[in-house]
Order: structure tokens, then sequence, then C-alpha cells
């Protein structure tokens, strides 16, 4: 991977006004298809099947007036009169309301068929307002028309307020938040750096990759139900790791440019090396994201897929946007004292002078504190963040109603007066729907099932009980005593639906179901709370199942994934203080006491989960390369850490500051998700990663890096640490010693089909070369022809094709070689081979007598074909079933004499390793052959 990333890097360098433009010109086109499309958010959630939204969907078809979206009219007396007095006045109201557009009905409070609620002094009294359509569905002037009557109807005797469900916004929370977050890391950026211009550049990279996956989700909104919320997660998210993202190739970059690295080679360096890891660290983010489809809740999947493509546009962003913003700017990234001392020395770094002494890394002091006692410092990082943790004892969970909003609006306002006027309940009622067609009754029957409901206890009392029109529905309106948010509201939703199945019976009904809004918010969350730990196993697992990849170690994944639940224990400790105990919620401007939003603690798991396996690669792959290299499994950790502390710091303080920049200016929805992963991130980093991890490695020292010989040869092999760009600089200083070939081999072994080995080999072949590869061993001389054709991965040694290296460029190789099998029509697969051009290929013919076949039935005319073909830079390399090492065989002689130009073939003999007798031998004997010089090939 690092090897194809190196030249990704410097090809955007390169094209950096092209990749530029490219980047404008989506951006371009996601804003004209946003705003062209013109999408509205959801601010309702649901999930289909549960028995609340099957109540909803039966209202909305058997009920229509009541399954619309239901508002309030709220009237209040200020002159001591009962609202009896002003009922002229309140009448004229509701029909006005009844002229709006969208307004299905506005009947009036004094109608004996739908009373409005009364206070027990009539001082205060409710009209209901029933919409057509979901919240969302209806127009937005159709709400600003019913505020306007509202308040142009309030006099000094009377006031009158709008509330209820259609004062629920849609609208996309976006604010001051996120100028707030991008200043915070500027100011990071500009500090470790120590120059603004490179601290621009992470900050412009993310804003366009947020900008165009939020408005690629405005336009998507046209057509698909998208939460409110998504798009300021989307944004808070994008920020985060965008920033975070282009900060590690960036600060890798500038430390090479500070060595004295030549400006395009040292992007294509820090792409492959750092570009690993932000791959794995968003693939990390991204798979636990798409991880909420266990949850089977359509909003939050939604929520999962739009929040992972932000990470998955940040990732492109910073491998394609980023190398070519580092391409434009060139020297201006590199410090203005190195520059000066290149200029000052012909454009190359001095040494540094002898007595000089360097700089203490950052990090030294702390990291040999943490390790001098290690297992002291377990004890306590455990110890203070379990009792940090302890409060998520007392965590609840639910979803937003008009209480959550701001104290300073029109809903908030509503709602506190209805709950002091006539109740907390009256803010969300309960709606039973029951199938009553088979009653001979049904008022009777209706009556019956309102007794029973308010013998219940937490029921305040039954608002309505009626049939529909058709007197084959039957809806009771219930108030609790509580709130939507009350323990006691939840516990009469369970104590109804307990005892459906004895009513049904009893009353001769059926399908009688539970719903409301807050049925829904009671059923989300409950759906919510029993995919957590599903989702949680799933998390955990995969964390161990790619650091074991990663590491290749299993103490490693098992100390990371433990530091993980650690962290997010604490991120939810601290946000029951705050939304449950409402510790610093004035600080933190939230106006929220009680349960926080349903899908906080699932949402962060995932995101957290990436966060920190980022954090854990960036610190512990450099521990490891130390300890591979080395074999001092102490000082791997000092080395380690000193080594890449400084980017992870700027990296953590930056994710801390756009997390939290979202807290005071966020919403209900937004602020538990920003405060959870703020604290979560500042944890995870400084305590668990930065503290925790390093004691944790002393403790274990060299047992740390073992893992199973059997484990280690079932996991695939992931470069994140760049080993292969090693591979790649080797190859390309070889080749500009050497010049170019089409095929090197460097001790090459690759095993044999039915066993064995063939190997080792080493050479190289010259591009316009005709190689047959002779041996009667048929596995053996497969084996050959599958590596040079990328069908075949070596067990050791350097195999490169045409500059592209096995085993991470296979797919490459494979591309580039045409493979010709037994039997296949030589003269028609060369001149389609020819038409596509020359340059590069390399054409693998598995059987020389098809290619000698093929000179007979032309005639040779064959031979001008392969003479152009090698003339413009083909190779072409064929099998031959002799086992002699000297001498052409017929067959192959007949191929050579059609040469134009017999100096061109090359003949090599293959044996199994252990087989051969004299490995440099060569065919001299044969007419047009040559010998094979220091590059060229031999077994």
């Amino acid at each position: 991977m690092s090897s194809s990333l190196y030249r990704l890097g410097r090809a955007m360098a390169r094209g950096r006004w092209k990749v530029i433009g490219a980047w404008l010109a989506l951006l371009a086109l996601s804003g004209g298809l946003a705003f062209g499309l013109s999408g509205a958010f959801s601010s309702t959630f649901e999930i289909p099947g549960t028995e609340s939204q099957q109540g909803l969907d039966e209202l909305a078809q058997r009920f229509p007036e009541m399954g619309g979206t239901a508002g309030q009219l709220v009237f209040v007396t200020t002159d001591g009169q009962d609202v009896e007095a002003h009922r002229a006045q309140i009448e004229t109201v509701m029909d006005e309301a009844g002229q709006v557009e969208s307004v299905a009905a506005a009947p009036s409070p004094f109608d004996e068929l739908s009373p409005g609620t009364r206070t027990p002094d009539g001082d205060a009294l409710i009209g209901n307002v029933q919409m057509s359509g979901g919240m969302g569905s209806f127009p937005e002037g159709s709400i600003d028309e019913l505020s306007r009557i509202a308040a142009e109807s309030s006099t000094d005797g009377l006031e009158v307020h709008l509330g209820g469900q259609i004062l629920q916004s849609a609208e996309m929370p976006m604010g001051i938040s996120e100028v707030i977050g991008i200043l915070a890391a500027l100011i990071i950026l500009a500090v470790t750096f120590r120059a603004v211009l490179p601290a621009v550049i992470p900050i412009v990279s993310a804003i366009v990759g947020v900008g165009v996956a939020m408005l690629s989700v405005m336009a998507l909104s046209a057509g698909v139900e998208i939460p409110s919320v998504t798009i300021s997660l989307g944004a808070m998210l994008g920020l985060a790791v965008g920033i975070d993202y282009s900060l590690f190739i960036l600060s890798r970059h500038r430390d090479q440019l500070s060595g004295g690295m030549e400006v395009e080679e040292s992007i294509g360096e820090a792409t492959a090396t750092s570009g690993s890891a932000v791959i794995f660290a968003g693939m990390t983010v991204i798979i636990a994201l798409l991880g909420l489809f266990v949850t089977r809740i359509p909003f939050i999947t939604i929520m999962g897929v739009t929040a992972a493509a932000t990470v998955a546009i940040s990732v492109v962003v910073a491998l394609t946007l980023l190398p070519a913003l580092m391409g434009l700017l060139g020297e201006r990234l590199r410090p203005r004292r190195v520059r000066r001392l290149m200029a000052e020395n012909g454009g190359v770094l001095p040494a540094p002078a002898d007595g000089e002494k360097p700089k203490k890394p950052f990090g030294t002091t702390w990291v040999r504190a943490v390790t001098k006692i290690p297992a002291l410092t377990i004890v306590l990082v455990i110890v203070v963040l379990g009792a940090l943790a302890l409060p998520i004892k007392d965590l609840r969970l639910g979803l937003p109603d008009l209480g959550t909003e701001r104290p300073d609006t029109e809903a908030r306002q509503t709602y506190d007066l209805i709950a002091e006027k006539f109740g907390a309940g009256y803010n969300g009622p309960l709606l039973i729907t029951a199938d009553i067609i088979n009653s001979t009754d049904p008022l009777g029957v209706v009556g019956e099932l309102e007794d029973r409901v308010a013998a219940l206890p937490g029921v305040q009392e039954i608002q309505l009980a009626t049939p529909n029109r058709g007197a084959d529905l039957a809806v009771v309106v219930v108030i609790p005593t509580g709130s939507q948010t009350d323990e006691s509201t939840a516990d009469l939703v369970r104590t109804l639906r307990e005892d459906a199945p004895a009513w049904e019976k009893d009353l001769a009904i059926s399908d009688m179901r539970v719903t409301g809004s807050t049925a829904v918010a009671i059923d989300i969350s409950a759906l919510l709370s029993q995919a957590l730990l599903p989702f949680s196993l799933l998390v955990v697992g995969l964390s161990l199942i790619l650091l074991m990849i990663v590491f290749r170690s299993i103490w490693v994944p098992i100390k990371a994934s433990l530091g993980y639940l650690l962290s997010v224990g604490v991120a939810f400790g601290v946000v029951a203080m705050i939304f449950e105990y409402g510790w610093g919620n004035a600080a933190l401007n939230i106006h929220v006491v009680g349960p926080v939003i349903a899908f906080m603690p699932i949402m962060c798991m995932g995101i957290l989960f990436g966060l920190a396996m980022d954090y854990e690669v960036f610190l512990v792959s450099r521990m490891r390369e130390e300890y591979v290299h080395t074999g001092d499994a102490r000082g791997s950790i000092e080395r380690g850490f000193t080594g890449s502390a400084p980017v992870v710091v700027a990296a953590a303080l930056i994710m801390f500051s756009v997390f939290a920049s979202f807290v005071p200016t966020g919403t209900y929805m937004l602020q538990p998700i920003a405060i959870a992963l703020a604290v979560g991130v500042f944890v995870d980093a400084f305590v668990v990663r930065m503290t925790l991890v390093p004691a944790v490695l002393a403790l274990l020292g060299d047992r740390a890096w073992w893992l199973p010989a059997w484990l280690d040869r079932l996991l695939p092999t992931m470069d994140v640490e760049g080993e292969g760009l090693k591979a790649v600089l080797e190859h390309r200083s070889w080749t500009a010693q050497h010049g170019r070939a089409a095929v090197r081999l460097e001790d090459v072994r690759a095993p044999l089909a039915g066993g064995g080995e063939i190997g080792p080999l080493t050479g190289s072949i010259a591009p316009g070369t005709l190689l047959v590869a002779r041996s009667d061993d048929d596995p053996a001389r497969s084996a050959f022809l599958d590596l040079v054709s990328g069908r075949l991965a070596p067990l050791t040694g350097i195999l490169a094709v045409h500059d592209r290296l096995a085993p991470d460029d296979l797919s490459a190789i494979q591309s580039r070689a045409h493979r010709i099998g037994a039997g296949e029509d030589v003269t028609a697969r060369l001149q389609q081979i020819a038409a596509r051009g020359r340059s590069g290929q390399l054409i693998v013919i598995e059987d020389v007598g098809d290619l000698a076949h093929a000179v007979t039935v032309t005639d040779g005319g064959i031979g001008a074909q392969l003479e152009e073909l090698l003339e413009g830079g083909a190779t072409i390399i064929t099998g031959s079933r002799a086992a002699a090492a000297l001498g052409a065989t017929q067959t192959e002689q007949h191929v050579i004499d059609a040469l134009p130009d017999p100096s061109r073939h090359i003949a090599l003999r293959l044996e199994r390793a252990g087989d051969a007798q004299d490995s440099t031998e060569q065919d001299h004997a044969s007419q047009g052959s040559t010998a094979v010089s220091a590059e060229g090939a031999h077994a």
C-alpha cells in the first residue's frame, strides 16, 4: 500500500493545479445540487415495525384527523377573569388558525365534541391545532403565520401562546461552533509548526472535505429522510478528523523538509508513511460507523452512513488535495532556518557541527516518569478513570421534546407554561388505539376502555376517548402524571402493554397499541439500549482483530481495547455528571437536566473507537518499529514515544477543541455527543495512550510483542508503518545505478505447486528482451511465469516488474502483464496488444511452441511484429520444456530465426531450490543468444 501511496503523493504534487481545480469543481457541483434541490431535514424519529410506529401509521390511515402533527394554542387570562369571559376572542383566534395553509383542524376549545383543556381555576385554556402531515412536510410559512396570529391576538387581558410538536425545528443547527473550532485548531497548529502558513493548510483541506460532504448530504435530503442533527454531527466529525489526518501527513513532510529532503520526494514519502496510518485510522472509524447497521434503526443507520462518508471524504482529501497544496507551496513550507542554511551551502543541508547537543525530545521526561514504576502507574490510572466512569450507572436515555429547547424560545416557554398550569403530562400525551370493528356497542367499548385506563397509576386524566367516524377504531388520549422523560411515564407505557392482551379478550377488541411521540421515544430508547451490547462486542472484537494485524501481537490489542473501554466509560460518566446531576450546566450553556439523546452512546462508541485506534497506531507503531530494529523493549518505548508524541498531542488538542466548541452553541441532541467526544478524546490520548499504554508495555517487556506462529500465518499483512516504502526507495536507487529493468529479481524464492520452492533468483531483464525460461519441471516453470505476471507472490526477496514491487503491487503487475495461455491464438493476441500500445508492457506466453506455431502459420511474418513490440519497449517471456541448459531446441530456434535482431533473445534455465548444479550457466550455443550479464536473470 505504501508504494502506491508514494506514487500517488508525487503524482498529486506534480499535477497540483489539476487536483485543486477538480476539488473546487466538486465543491461547486455539490453546492449547486444542494441549493438547487432544496432538500429539507427531518426532526422526527421513526422505527418501522415498533408498536408505537404501527399505531401512528394506523391513525394516519383510519383516523386522519389525529394522524398529523399536533400544535397547541394556549390562552392565559391576565385580568383575573375566567377564560369564558374571553370566549369570543378565543374563538376568533381559532377560526383564524383554521384558515392557515396545512392546518387540518383548529376546533373551538368550547366545542362540546372536542373541548379544550382548562385549568381548575379557569385561568388558562388549551386549544388544539392539527396540521396535515408530519413535521417538515408543511410549508414553513404556516408556522410563521400561526406565530403571528398568536402574537397579534395577545391583549392586556389575555395572552396567547403557540406550542406543541409543530414548533420542533428541522433546520440545520449550524452556527458559530464551527468557526470557534477552526480558530482553536488554527492556533494549535500555528504553535505546533511555529508558523502560520503550514497551519492554514490542514484547515483549508478539512473545510473543502467537510464542504463537499455536507453539501452532498443536503442534496440527498431532497430524496432521503435525513435527521437534522446529521449535518452538525458530520461537520463536527469531518472538521476534527480532516484537520488531524492532514496534520499527520503535513507534520511528517515538514520534518523531512527540515532534514533537507527535496520537496516532491518528501511529499511522496510523507503520503506513503503517514498516509498509510491515515487510511487505517479512517477505515476503523468508517467500519465502526457502518457497524451501526446492527441497530436495525433506519435513522441511526443513515446517520452512521453519512458520518462514515464524511470520514471517507476526509481521507481522500488528505491523500489527494493535501499533497497538491504542499506541492503548490513547495519550499515555503520548509522552515526558514533550514532554507537559509541550504541556500548558504549550495542547496544542501550541512551536517550538525561537532559537539552540538541535540535538543531533548518532547515527552522524554514524561514517558520515563510513567514507566519508572509501571505497576503503580497502571493502578493509579485505572482507579482514577474507574471513579470518573461510575456515574454512568445513572445515565438515562431519551428523545428530544420541546422541554429541551433553549429557554428563550417560544417553544420552550409554551412548554414550561403548560407544565406549570396543567401538568407535565400535557406536553407528552399517550395515544391508545384499538380495533373495535367486531364490537356491537362502539361507544360502550370505548367508555369501558377509558375507565380501565383511567384507573391505572400514573394517569392524570383522559383527555379524549372516542371512536373514529367509521366506528371501527377507538382512540384514547391519556395525560400521564409525569413528563415524557419521567420514569413513571415509561412504567405506564409498560403497564398498558402488559394489560393489553387481557383487555382485548375482555372487551372483544384487537390490536390495542400504545403510541404517540412519548411512546415512540420510549421504544427507540429501548431498542438502542438493546443494540448497545452487540454493537460493543462488534467494536471491541473488531479492534482486537485489526490491532493484531497491525502489531502482530496478542497483548497490545487486548491492552488497546481495554483502554478504549476506559475512555468510553469516562466519557459517559462525565456526560451523566453534567446532564443527570447538573454539574457545570450553566457554565457550558446547557439548559437541560435529565436524559440525554438516546443514540449518544452508540454513536460516540463508534466514533471514539476509530479515534482511539488512531492514537494507538501513531504511538505504538513507532515503538514496535524501534523494537523490531533493536530488540530493546524498554528503550523502544521511550524512543517511539518521543518520536510520535508531539503530533499526537497536537492532534488530540485539535480534536478536543473542535468537539468542545460545539457544546455552548449546540442543541440538546448535539451537546451530549460533543461532550462525550471531547472528554473521550482527551482521556484516551493523554491518559490512556500516553500514560497507561507505555506503563503496560514497560511491565510486559518482550512479551508485549508475542504472537503465536500459527496465528501470525493466518493474519493478513497490513503495511501501516510504511515498510513497503523502503523497497520502493531501494528500487529507485538500484534503477538510478543500473538503468530501467522490465523484471528485476533479488534473492527471490517462490513456492511450487505440490511442495518445494524455486530460487533464489537474482538478476534483471532489460526492456525489449525475449526471454525463454527453460525447464522440464512443469511446476518450476509455471511458478516463474506466475511470478513475473503477478499471479504468485514471492516468499522472500525483491521482485519488481516495471517499477511495481511484489507483493504490494501485485494487482498493478497483473494489469501490466498480458498472459497468453497454452493453446491460445498468439498472433491475434499480439495484434491486440500492439493496438493498445507497447511501452512498458510485459507479455507472458506460457508455451514457446505456440509462438513457434504462429511464426510458421504467418510464414515468418510475425517476426516483424515481435521486433516492433520489442523495439517499442515491450518484454516477452515464454516457457520451454527443454531440459538442456545449453543449446536451443528446434522449436525455440524457429522463433529466434524469425527475429530480425536475434541478440534480443535470452535463455534462462530454471531448477528447484537445491537441485541446480550451475545456477549461472547460460545458453551460448544457440544462435542469436546472449550471455546474461550482472543485470541478467539466472537461477
